[in-house]
């Protein structure tokens, strides 16, 4: 999954439908810039195409895929530690399946740093994976995943509302041929 193309094909049958519940929630044509942060080699570029958009992720070869596929701008940073706070604020802050990836210690220091680059009219989007709490296909999927801290919902909730004043929380699966492969949440909100 460290590379490109593998990340690509894997993530490819499941962009859509795990980005549903955002384009139910958002119209994005009234988006004005967009802050993807942990945004991989570009997954949800394209959905931003008539808007400033800035990438960023901590692998290099995400970003330099992203970069020539996209002609966007991206840049190769930790989240946990970057503090560049630009002058014009981000209105669309995005964290699409970032989260599982890092301990709650780095989401509490993700999340609390999200208002520095929020502007006043913004929105902070979550798309996660769930850890359901009984053994099946979506249970194996997220113990197999690269992340190794899927969380159980209650647990996604009480994270997020330590850091967000929450508008929408919504539990969905994503399933292929009827079987539920992942259950994810979607998370709107704006900081504390």
């Amino acid at each position: 999954m460290e590379r490109t193309a593998i990340y690509s094909l894997w993530q490819g049958p499941f962009a859509k439908a795990k980005f549903a519940p955002i384009l139910t929630e958002v119209n994005l044509n009234s988006v004005r810039n967009v802050l993807d942060v942990g945004c991989g080699p570009g997954t949800n570029t394209a959905l931003f195409s008539g808007t400033d958009y800035l990438g960023v992720d901590i692998n290099p070869r995400y970003i330099e895929s992203a970069k020539t596929k996209f002609k966007r701008d991206f840049l190769v940073a930790d989240v946990t530690t970057y503090e560049d706070v630009p002058e014009e604020k981000f209105d669309f802050i995005l964290l699409n399946s970032f989260l599982h990836h890092v301990d709650d210690a780095s989401t509490n220091a993700i999340l609390a740093r999200m208002h520095l680059w929020l502007s006043a009219d913004g929105h902070i989007h979550i798309l996660e994976l769930v850890y359901p709490p009984k053994a099946s296909v979506s249970q194996f999927l997220a113990k197999a995943d690269r992340g190794k801290f899927p969380r159980p919902l209650d647990h996604w909730r009480s994270l997020f509302e330590r850091h967000l004043k929450i508008e929408r929380f919504e539990p969905y699966p994503l399933k292929a041929f009827g079987v539920t492969l992942w259950n994810m949440v979607y998370c709107k909100g704006i900081p504390r």
